[in-house]
């Protein structure tokens, strides 16, 4: 079987998989675009506050989702190599996972939503608190179909592939307004302005917390409403890498690429599954 008719197939049945009708929500962390961070050594995995900040956003997320019908929480510790999150403060009635997720990041299970909380916005973007585009010292631009875009586009496209929607983001402004784009109809929440790559105007940690939580129940509510960000049609995917990383001798010979450049490859798929995992599988 071809990689299309196997993900095909897992499309088609991961309803009966993992329970038709169960409003399972997946969340997607990270540590950018948290109330109170503001500096990059405040990021560190283990620095304690950004434990605990982290902690306290994403509880009060999950207190939203049961409070709105969910029947089950899945987060991800999608910082730093899942080194953020802990199973001894995390929600009693979340499920955590812990380490690398691979090119569908288990979006096959079928999920009733998707929420990104504590979301940093795309590389070059003016006022973004640290953004980036999965990689600040790795990547300088990450392009879909010539389109500048980051962790959310990419994430919510995959998402969409599998015909799951986004129904929560909260970060900065900047986070915000790049979701806001491509899915209006999301629950967003702004929990902090970025006044340089470094400084922010922040929300406490207790106001952020209760409105992450009124935030999330109220998205429960949009399920059904909101549609799957899809991407129809070929795509391309072009990732142009910093001054610090030539692109390897062979880079040519992977299948779908084009070399562009010296730090830069292109990746063409018949749909954006396709390409993304000739990106991601290289």
């Amino acid at each position: 079987m071809t990689r299309r008719i196997i993900c095909a197939a897992i499309l088609v049945c991961a309803p009966a998989l993992f329970g038709q009708g169960r409003k399972s929500i997946f969340v997607i962390t990270d540590a950018e675009g948290v109330a109170g961070i503001c500096r990059q050594e405040q990021t560190e995995p283990r620095d304690p506050e950004l434990r605990q900040l982290l902690t306290g956003e994403i509880n009060a997320a999950v207190e939203g989702f049961l409070e709105g019908g969910a029947d089950e929480v899945v987060v991800w510790d999608g910082h730093a190599g899942s080194e953020t999150l802990s199973a001894l403060t995390i929600h009693p009635r979340a499920k955590l996972i812990i380490g690398g997720l691979g090119v569908t990041m288990t979006m096959e299970r079928g999920y009733a939503g998707l929420a990104f909380i504590g979301q940093h916005s795309m590389a070059n973007v003016r006022g973004g608190i640290m953004a980036h585009s999965y990689s600040s010292l790795g990547i300088q631009n990450l392009r879909l179909n010539g389109k500048p875009v980051g962790e959310i586009e990419t994430r919510a496209a995959l998402a969409g592939w599998f015909g799951v929607p986004v129904i929560l983001l909260t970060g900065d402004d900047a986070a915000v307004k790049e979701l806001q784009a491509i899915v209006p109809d999301a629950e967003l929440l702004s929990v902090k302005e970025g006044l340089g790559r470094y400084s922010c105007i922040t929300m406490s940690a207790k106001a952020a917390q209760e409105a992450i939580r009124a935030a999330a129940r109220r998205a429960m509510s949009k399920i059904g409403k909101i549609r799957p960000y899809k991407i129809e049609g070929p795509v391309t995917i072009e990732v142009e890498y910093t001054t610090r990383n030539s692109l390897p001798i062979d880079a040519a010979l992977r299948a779908g690429a084009e070399v562009v450049d010296d730090r830069t490859i292109r990746y063409r798929g018949r749909d954006f599954l396709e390409a993304w995992t000739r990106y991601s599988v290289r």
